[in-house]
């Protein structure tokens, strides 16, 4: 089996809510998404999806997925989408870096081979546990009294955990953070998530100010260092994110006791092949999990669901259905939350079948 043919669609996906908004008064309107198709010589086809959280995030951008892929392409093709690790070793030999860029090709991939063997993504991956797993629910930056009040909406659709986004002034920060406390119900987690946009010393203060709510605290600073230094004089659960980019990073993390829990992102390794890496070395350390990505539809939500479903529930801190927040289907059969939680399909590969209509014509193909 051999790669003809490699083309990168764009997808733009509104939000429900109107907006998504988090630290530094960043916010996105509509997510600019790249759906990745690999065919084989077969005509087998897998597809990955990579989204971005806009450019100001991650050392990523949504023009540069599609970019990328034009650049890596050619290198691919005539090669097997079987076998994953010699494919990601030709892609890091072929582009150095950007493992955004290559973790569409390499989901697309894991889903051509799920085909092939007959087998679930998640059963490849190293096997379903149980019938669903915990899902949690991001809570866009608002005024305390709106986050609260999203909170409670969000209960009755059965969710049990919420990442409140803040990092923004500590003052309001501390009072959305005791708000929200305020209306949880007992089982339910709290995390704030200030995805790195606290300086050191406000990040001391919130942590001081909310010493007596039961909260997680999540990314507080830009750098892993800043980070270490806050999680040292506090007692509240943390969760490391944007520090954590590979291997080396989730290997110093650990030696340094700089975290409890750790969120890794498909996108942000460079794919299903490279996080599995990391989940299985998180299995091993005893580490706690969010699996995830940036953002995504339904097949971004598809390869989440596969990760998060082949990882032991006592490690899963939680997982995520993007899907749900956006208003664009881009693929039939994608997996759906029901009660706050969330199962991967049962059918080869990722189970999923795209929704051609959606798609329009490729921003690129290579073959």
């Amino acid at each position: 089996m051999k790669i003809r043919r490699i083309a990168a669609y764009r997808v733009d996906l509104p939000l429900h809510e109107g907006s998504y908004k988090w630290s530094g008064g960043k916010s996105v309107d509509v997510f600019d998404s790249t759906i990745v198709e690999v065919e084989a010589d077969d005509g087998t086809i897998g597809h990955g999806e990579v989204c971005p959280l806009g450019s100001a995030y991650l050392a990523s951008y949504a023009a540069g997925v599609r970019a990328g892929i034009a650049e890596l392409a050619p290198s691919l093709i005539g090669e097997d989408p079987t076998q994953l690790g010699k494919l990601n070793r030709l892609m890091d030999a072929s582009m150095k870096g950007h493992p955004y860029v290559k973790s569409g090709i390499d989901i697309a991939c894991w889903d051509i081979l799920g085909k092939v063997a007959g087998l679930p993504v998640c059963t490849l991956l190293g096997g379903r546990y149980g019938e669903d797993f915990v899902l949690y629910r991001a809570i866009s930056q608002q005024s305390p009294a709106a986050m609260a009040a999203n909170v409670a909406g969000y209960r009755a659709e059965g969710y049990r955990k919420f990442q409140l986004k803040v990092g923004g002034d500590p003052d309001t920060d501390i009072e959305r953070i005791k708000a929200v406390a305020a209306v949880l119900e007992p089982g339910d987690r709290l995390v704030a998530d200030a995805n790195t946009g606290w300086l050191m010393h406000e990040a001391a203060r919130v942590v001081r100010g909310v010493r007596d709510v039961d909260v997680y605290i999540e990314q507080p600073c830009y750098g892993y260092e800043e980070c270490l230094a806050i999680r040292r004089r506090t007692d509240h659960p943390f969760v490391m994110d944007e520090s954590i980019d590979g291997i080396e990073a989730l290997l110093r993390g650990f030696g340094d006791g700089a975290m409890d829990v750790v969120n890794l992102k498909i996108s942000k390794f460079g794919g299903l092949t490279k996080i599995r890496q990391a989940r299985d070395l998180c299995v091993s350390l005893g580490i706690a999990m969010t699996i995830e990505d940036t953002w995504g539809g339904d097949v971004a939500t598809a390869a989440i669901a596969h990760l998060a479903h082949s990882t032991p529930p006592e490690l899963l801190f939680s997982s995520t259905d993007f899907n749900s927040y956006v208003t664009l289907s881009t693929a039939e059969e994608a997996p759906q939350r029901r009660n706050g939680r969330l199962a991967a399909s049962t059918a080869p590969g990722l189970g999923i079948s795209i929704r051609r209509e959606v798609l329009g014509k490729p921003e690129v193909e290579v073959s």
